[in-house]
């Protein structure tokens, strides 16, 4: 039975992100910012414009005439359109980074200067003692030390230098500017330190690359949730909240693909890695001490094996590190479980171009500027000197295009969620770790943090003979709870407490920038594939197209093997070889797909291939299909009897606001008898609803409304403190009460999380929960008590009574009594902030940085992804962070667009140029060829050697 809870106290607000977030960090960075801020008012006083004009303008970028930049070998022409993104010609591979490095830097510098601060735990430097703890977190992963590993021993010839000559570009921008000439953040730092940009290296490209895999890293954030349910929760319970993945409704990317000789040998029952002895079916597990599992099965309560952590403690020290984990500055997007990514391709059987058409919008959190920077790289004759021709979304900050076209081929992108990290239980003594009942040294190293205004900070990190860093090393509350840690008797003894370990493939050298250049470079099925084989992390779902009429997919990565004792969707014991990874799958034996008969593929973050065809465990904690079948059905709608699909068809899925939980509860919603006339009015909205969730839609706001009480009441209100939002306070039974239940068995206790990462989050995980436990309504689910004036609910029914009553006064209360000024745009807003400056402190200068609202449709787990967590609120959390529609007929009438613009300048006419129109679902033109690129040129420079 769910832990008996009262009323909550209210919710929290989705507050800024990077690099610091709210909490204890808040307030020293807000206090950095009033100095700046008074600063610069008594400096705008002193020196006239020199604020509002000289300042502003200074750091503008030359886009007309002629520059000047030593190490060209030829001339260069870097063509902007209308909006200010470039094209660039160039005669040789070396020109063309090296002018894509100086243009990108001309836009974005601030930007990839704060990205190289990040990955190397660096922003102490920029921003103060208020980044410490980040910077000590980021040095014990040592991002920057993998990124120079692969620069010295894993790259080839050929990349380095790439990467040297965009370092080159980047620093013949910088040559001779003082910080206020390259941006207004530059300027509001030199009021309070004295810090300078130093040049590029190509290893800060490549460093880029463990930011973007860590917030692609896979079920880690599930891996600890599951363990912090346990204190509350019980097995079956836990169960209930990771049900099985619907295969039979929702449908894998792979259905007619190939995997080698692996399909053989497993039909055979030779099936190899975690395969064996795990059934995700019936959700049980070698010898483990509970059921395992998430979405392909569920998970136990208590640990990974018997000689598991077991209890509060490990729920306390699991925490801990969720704080250590939050804090880490957001680099490409919010890590939560409804985030996600579409991308689908059609062949040319089912277009009326006759070839392939493919679209994408990666799903990640929204900044200012976008993520992506749009960018057409082109050598003006296609040769062994000069190789690429390709346009589409690249990193600032990085050389080469991450998603798009060449002349060739098209691909797309989305996460494909597969189990690349695993977390360790440590026993630590004086001298070592234990491992297979000998103490080994750990590997250590000091790392120096430097400190803008204050004294350096040295710290210790230790490694295990995995290269695993000790993360408790860096949050004091692990270090204390572990002295505490409760585990069985087969545990090694208690001691000095437990540390907890991360093993994670990116802190594996690796070629992930050498299969950038070469997916640029790729002419074919076959060059696609060897390209793909190189991108080892993070593991992308990979879809291609190409103007020979072909499509595919394949999925790439380095991802681990594991014991059967171990699935790796909860923290292990690492005390016993039995729970360290066996090895990686070979390139050869991932899944993959060519020209299927059904004449598309779709991926959308769900399954990749069904659980019984495929011997390897590729992950416990899929997305659970909705985004993907919902896409599947739209273009099985269109091509049915005969139709074709058009660019705009693409376009258009791309915004289908249709909520699939709404078809689920709207007909049982309607079915309830409600007592109260205004609660009954808004109850009306549903009638005839279509479930579309457009800005302007009163029924949208309301359903949305009743959705997250529905979870808060049935889930959010009994989950552990740790995964509740912050400030959500409840009375709970003691977790160690027996008999009984009264007043002395109570306990007030407050959520712990921030707003966007609490749970339930309201993702398609939460759909199949709340589909399942409706052939159950007289679960213990759905009891809730009285709250005020709300009545109790003891069955199914009566708690989505409550949550119609809750819904209609939430909403009476943020947007009014009057239901015909309700909307789903006036909860659903976007705001743009820029991810230093801008996240904290004085209004004036967020409002000088920042931008927005926007109104938006779309919502939670729908095609149209403007995510929200239900736990937290209604506001915007994630976004399709771009769209791409590319026609392989004519790819000149391919289109885009980009969450905000080119330009990282707060106040350029590109800063948010493009955000109204990818509000509005709009799509600018995408030019490719030479003529098309000049009939739609507004600004040519000209970089000369």
């Amino acid at each position: 039975m769910p832990p008996n809870t009262t009323a909550t106290t209210g919710d929290t607000a989705t507050t800024g992100a990077a690099p610091a977030k709210s909490g204890r960090k808040k307030g020293r960075k807000a206090r950095l910012l009033v100095l700046v801020l008074v600063l610069a008012v008594i400096g705008g006083i002193a020196y006239g414009g020199y604020w509002s004009i000289s300042t502003v303008r200074a750091s503008f970028p030359q886009t007309r005439g002629s520059i000047t930049l030593q190490g060209l070998s030829g001339p260069v022409d870097v063509k902007r359109d209308g909006n200010g993104i470039p094209q660039i010609y160039a005669s040789s591979d070396e020109d063309l980074f090296m002018a894509q490095g100086y243009v990108q830097a001309q836009d974005r510098f601030y930007e990839m200067d704060v990205r190289r601060h990040m990955t190397s735990g660096r922003l102490s430097e920029m921003f103060g003692k208020s980044q410490v703890k980040n910077d000590e977190f980021l040095r014990t992963l040592g991002w920057d030390r993998v990124a120079k590993q692969e620069y010295d021993t894993k790259l080839s010839a050929a990349t380095k230098k790439y990467l040297q000559a965009y370092a080159e570009g980047v620093n013949a921008y910088l040559q001779g500017k003082d910080g206020k000439d390259i941006s207004l953040e530059y300027a509001a730092l030199g009021f309070v330190n004295d810090y300078k940009p130093q040049k590029w290296t190509p290893v800060d490209s490549v460093s880029w690359l463990k930011a973007m895999a860590w917030d692609l890293r896979g079920n880690m954030q599930d891996e600890i949730d599951r363990a912090l349910m346990t204190s509350r929760l019980g097995p079956q319970q836990i169960a209930d909240l990771y049900p099985e993945y619907p295969y039979s409704r929702n449908k894998p990317i792979v259905q007619e693909g190939q995997y080698s000789s692996l399909r053989r040998s497993f039909q055979q029952g030779g099936g190899t890695g975690s395969a064996t002895g795990t059934s995700q079916s019936t959700g049980t597990t070698g010898t483990a001490g509970g059921t395992t599992g998430g979405s392909g099965g569920t998970t136990g309560a208590t640990g990974s094996s018997a000689s598991g952590p077991t209890g509060s403690s490990l729920t306390s020290q699991l925490a801990g590190l969720y704080n250590v984990l939050d804090d880490v500055p957001a680099a490409v997007g919010v890590n939560g479980q409804g985030i996600g990514s579409n991308s689908w391709v059609v062949s040319g059987k089912y277009t009326i171009t006759k070839k392939p058409l493919l679209a994408n919008d990666p799903h990640l959190s929204a900044s200012l500027p976008s993520v992506w920077y749009q960018m057409g790289l082109h050598c003006r004759s296609v040769s062994t000197k000069c190789q690429y021709d390709v346009t589409g979304y690249t990193f600032a900050g990085m050389p080469g295009v991450i998603i798009g076209h060449n002349a060739n081929v098209a691909w797309g992108m989305t996460n494909s969620g597969v189990d690349v990290t695993d977390l360790y239980l440590e026993k630590v003594t004086a001298n070592g770790y234990l491992y297979d009942g000998k103490v080994r040294p750990f590997t250590t190293r000091e790392e120096t943090i430097k400190v803008a205004g204050g004294s350096s900070k040295t710290i210790v990190v230790r490694q295990t003979q995995d290269g695993m860093p000790l993360l408790s090393d860096r949050d004091d509350e692990l270090v204390q709870v572990g002295k505490r840690a409760t585990v069985n008797t087969a545990a090694p003894d208690r001691g000095d407490g437990y540390g907890i370990a991360l093993r994670w493939t990116a802190l594996d050298p690796g070629t992930s920038m050498d299969a950038v250049f070469a997916l640029d470079r790729a002419a074919d099925w076959s060059d696609f594939r060897q390209a793909a084989a190189l991108f080892d992390v993070p593991s992308q779902n990979l879809i291609y197209a190409d103007t020979d009429n072909h499509i595919g997919y394949t999925l790439p990565g380095k991802i681990p093997t594991r014991s059967s004792v171990d699935d790796g969707s909860i923290p292990a014991p690492g005390w016993s070889s039995k729970y360290r990874w066996t090895g990686f799958i070979k390139q050869d034996e991932l899944p993959y797909e060519y020209n299927p008969k059904r004449g598309y593929i779709v991926t959308a973050n769900q399954a990749v291939v069904d659980k019984d065809k495929y011997p390897y465990t590729l992950t416990t904690d899929w997305g659970y299909g909705t985004r993907s079948q919902r896409i599947t059905d739209l273009i099985e709608s269109k091509i049915k009897d005969g139709g074709k699909i058009s660019t705009d068809d693409m376009r258009q899925m791309q915004l289908d606001n249709s909520s699939e939980i709404a078809k689920l509860l709207v007909p049982k919603l309607l079915k309830i008898n409600l007592d109260d006339k205004n609660v009954r009015e808004a109850q009306k909205l549903l009638e005839g609803w279509d479930y579309t969730q457009e800005s302007d839609s009163a029924a949208a706001a309301y359903f949305n409304a009743v959705w997250r009480n529905v979870l808060k009441l049935a889930f959010g209100n009994k989950l552990p403190k740790e995964l509740r939002v912050k400030g959500q306070c409840l009375w709970v039974d003691k977790i160690d009460s027996t008999g009984p239940v009264d007043e002395d068995s109570k306990v007030r206790e407050c959520g712990e999380r921030d707003a966007d990462q609490a749970q339930p989050d309201g993702g398609d995980r939460w759909f199949e929960v709340v589909r399942t436990l409706m052939e159950k309504p007289d679960s213990d689910w759905w009891k809730t008590p009285k709250s005020g004036t709300r009545p109790a609910a003891n069955n199914m029914d009566e708690l989505f009574a409550r949550a119609m009553i809750d819904a209609r006064w939430e909403l009476t209360a943020k947007l009014g009594k009057d239901i015909d000024t309700w909307s789903w745009g006036r909860l659903h807003r976007l705001f743009l902030k820029n991810q230093t400056l801008g996240t904290d402190g004085p209004k004036a200068l967020q409002y000088i940085l920042n931008r927005g609202p926007w109104k938006l449709s779309g919502g939670e787990a729908t095609v149209n992804a403007t995510g929200w967590n239900a736990a937290g609120g209604y506001g915007v959390v994630w976004v399709p962070s771009m769209r791409m529609v590319v026609n392989l007929a004519d790819f000149d009438k391919s289109k885009w667009i980009n969450l905000t613009g080119a330009s990282g300048h707060a106040f350029s006419a590109h800063y948010t140029d493009q955000t109204s129109l990818w509000a509005k679902g709009e799509l600018l033109p995408w030019s490719f060829s030479g003529k098309a690129v000049d009939d739609s040129t507004s600004d040519t420079l000209v970089l000369k050697p």
